[in-house]
Parts: C-alpha cells; structure tokens; sequence
C-alpha cells in the first residue's frame, strides 16, 4: 500500500490526472482505507504544492493540475469517506459577490481546501448577500469565503457582512476573503474573520478559524 501512496502522491504533485486516478482505484480495491487514502496520499502533496507556491517554486497553472488531479481522486473516494461516516474539517460556502464574474481563483480555493478535508458549497458567481445569508440560515455552514476580482465589486463584502449581523446571525459564521485587490487592512476594516492572498494561505486561514 505504501508504494501505491507513494504512486498517488507523486501523480498529485505532477498533476498527472490520470495516474492519480489509476492509483486511487488500486488504493480501493486493495482495501486501502478512503480515509488514509484521503489523508496519508491526497492532502500531504497538496500541502507540498502549498509550499512549493508560496516558496515561487510552482505557480497558478501548476496548483490547479495539481488540485483537478486530487480532485480526480476524490471523486473515487468521496462516497466511500460518506459510508465510513470519516468526518470533514468543516463546511465552507464559496462565492464570488455580486457584480463579478470571476471564478478561477474561488475555484481553485475551493479544490485546495475539499483536498485539505473541507466540505465545499459553491454557490458560483455574482453572489448576492442574501444567498449567502440563506445559505448560512439552513445551518451547518462554518465559515463563508468570499471572493473579489474587481475593487468595484469588494463592497458587496462589507454588504455581506452586515446582511449577517442584519440577519443576527454573524457570530454563527467565520467570514474570510480574498482576491487580487483585498487587503489585509480592508479585511480589518470590513470585520472579517480573516484574509488570504492565494489558494494555499485559504486552507490556512480555513483551518485557523475552525474551532
């Protein structure tokens, strides 16, 4: 099982989809548990990649092989984790606000942090405050990442958040940003819980604010 592992990390970290893929499915049929399937052989290379990002070694293009190529393997594992009752990190609801169309960066948010162990619900694009309030409303939800190419777009983060103290229910959820133009200093300004400049500092700063 080891070399399968060994297999399964290297295909991540080179974005080999289809060897990922291969590996995974003789994980399984090997009885490999989809638990340390998922946490011995899929999130450890993502977490590499992380790194190899933030170090300048790896770039966008190379995480996002990198994310779709677990993502292939989770695919495979995703039911088996559900039958096994293994338990998630945490639900996270992405959007991009409302008045933006940008989704590449959210997107690949949300591969690093379902590689990292979270439940994803992405609620797309042009996201509107009160989705985002409904969303937080059907319970479950810890935390609401929101997403901002444009700077004309980035008040609907603050409207966001005031939509949730509006709704009484902002000290339910733990509110992080992101986005070329957002700043630590306007995540300080608007009352967010937290910032992240990239995909890999998201599944930090996911991480950091669940209790």
């Amino acid at each position: 099982m080891k070399e399968i592992f060994e297999l399964i990390y290297e295909g991540v970290k080179t974005g080999d989809l289809e060897a990922v893929r291969e590996q995974v499915q003789n994980a399984i049929n090997s009885d490999g548990s989809p638990e340390a399937i998922l946490k011995e052989a899929l999130i450890p290379p993502m977490e590499e990649v992380g790194q190899l990002f933030e170090e300048g070694e790896y770039f966008v293009p190379e995480m996002l092989i990198a994310a779709r190529a677990m993502q292939a393997g989770l695919e495979l594992i995703k039911p088996l984790l559900i039958d096994a009752d293994v338990e998630s990190e945490g639900t996270v609801v992405l959007g991009t606000v409302k008045g933006d169309l940008h989704d590449i960066g959210k997107n690949l948010v949300g591969m690093m942090l379902e590689g990292a162990g979270f439940e994803i619900i992405d609620l797309g694009t042009d996201v509107s405050p009160e989705d985002f309030v409904n969303k937080v409303k059907e319970g479950g939800v810890d935390i609401i990442g929101m997403s901002a190419l444009l700077t004309t777009t980035m008040p609907q983060m603050e409207a966001t958040i005031q939509a949730l103290v509006d709704a009484g229910i902002r000290d339910k959820v733990k509110v992080l940003i992101g986005g070329a133009p957002v700043t630590l200093e306007y995540c300080e300004r608007i009352g967010a819980d937290g910032f992240a400049g990239d995909a890999s500092k998201a599944v930090k700063a996911a991480k950091s604010n669940i209790a």
